[in-house]
């Protein structure tokens, strides 16, 4: 893991000048601007290999997005221009896009999103510009059932690396004690964010019940360290345990995508014992690395495929 991309996909990239047709996961995609700057660094990140980790790592992550409504955050200029959300899927897209029309669509909001169902499709998207990845929780054909709930540690100005890992650990040990299946993924950025699957039937105000009261929990341990007050100023610096992810077209960004920082770190999932590593850092991995820890580590996430549970009552 990964399956290895043919290099001849990867030459024929590198032979496309600024731009042209390229044969990749078994379609034709027209790329452009191939030479573009889209993260600063030491080389700088082009588009040209913001393609190639796209093209690499899109079979590992796939099934984290497969039947999912996608939310696009489009840096077309790089990241060092304002990004923006692009969710309606744009009329120029191959017909072998997969589309989903939104059925609750009120006037003025999107109304038909990309579903990358097959590799391909991502490698579209970051060709449009989105270097961010953000599928729904929930599946096009059950949008309002969610199947994860998402815990989201959300670190203050003033929270330091070793109190998120302390919030994340006391999460680690809570759901062990529930016997919960669960990973967590550092972000790229700052957080960490934990996901649990979870059987059909549950709604988002279930999920996020849920996850509020598990958090809630967790809290009482380190008063000290964490807000529950909804506006950043009035947190005073100090890190939330946002519950609130847990709604409708609410995402989190998707494992192995791209962040919107210089060096294109990543969002990596992790095994629990990674946080008690030394060396774990929220953007420790970059598009030029992460590949290679997932061919000497695997994917960590892989353990929550399949493993869709009812979630106990905590009391």
């Amino acid at each position: 893991m990964p399956e290895a991309l043919p290099d001849a996909a990867i030459d024929e990239l590198e032979s496309l000048g600024a731009g042209g047709t390229w044969n990749v996961l078994g379609r034709e995609l027209k790329v452009t601007n191939l030479d573009k700057v889209l993260f600063p660094g030491d080389p700088p990140v082009t588009k040209r290999e913001l393609l190639a980790y796209t093209a690499q790592v899109a079979p590992v992550t796939l099934p984290y997005l497969e039947d999912r409504p996608l939310n696009m955050h489009r840096y077309p200029n790089g990241v060092e221009a304002k990004g923006f959300w692009h969710k309606q899927r744009p009329d120029h897209a191959p017909s072998w896009l997969r589309c989903w029309e939104n059925p609750d669509a009120d006037e003025g909001e999107t109304t038909a999103y990309v579903v990358p169902d097959e590799p391909a499709a991502l490698v579209w998207a970051a060709n449009f510009g989105a270097l961010e990845w953000h599928p729904w929780t929930s599946r096009a054909e059950s949008p309002h059932e969610p199947t994860y709930a998402l815990i989201d540690l959300d670190p203050g100005e003033r929270t330091t690396w070793d109190e998120l890992l302390t919030l994340a650990r006391l999460h680690r040990t809570a759901l062990d004690h529930l016997g919960v299946t669960a990973r967590a993924k550092v972000t790229g950025r700052r957080g960490i964010q934990i996901w649990v699957p979870v059987v059909p039937g549950y709604s988002f105000d279930d999920t996020r019940a849920w996850v509020e009261r598990l958090s809630r929990t967790v809290g009482k341990v380190v008063p000290e360290l964490i807000s529950w007050k909804w506006e950043v100023k009035a947190r005073k610096g100090l890190a939330r345990l946002d519950y609130t992810q847990n709604a409708i077209n609410k995402t989190l960004v998707a494992p192995y995508s791209p962040r919107p920082a210089a060096g294109a770190p990543v969002s990596v999932p992790i095994s629990w014992a990674e946080l008690d590593d030394p060396d774990l850092r929220p953007d420790r991995w970059t598009v030029r690395t992460v590949l290679t820890r997932l061919v000497d580590r695997g994917d960590p996430f892989r353990a929550l495929l399949g493993a869709a549970q009812e979630l106990p009552e905590i009391t």
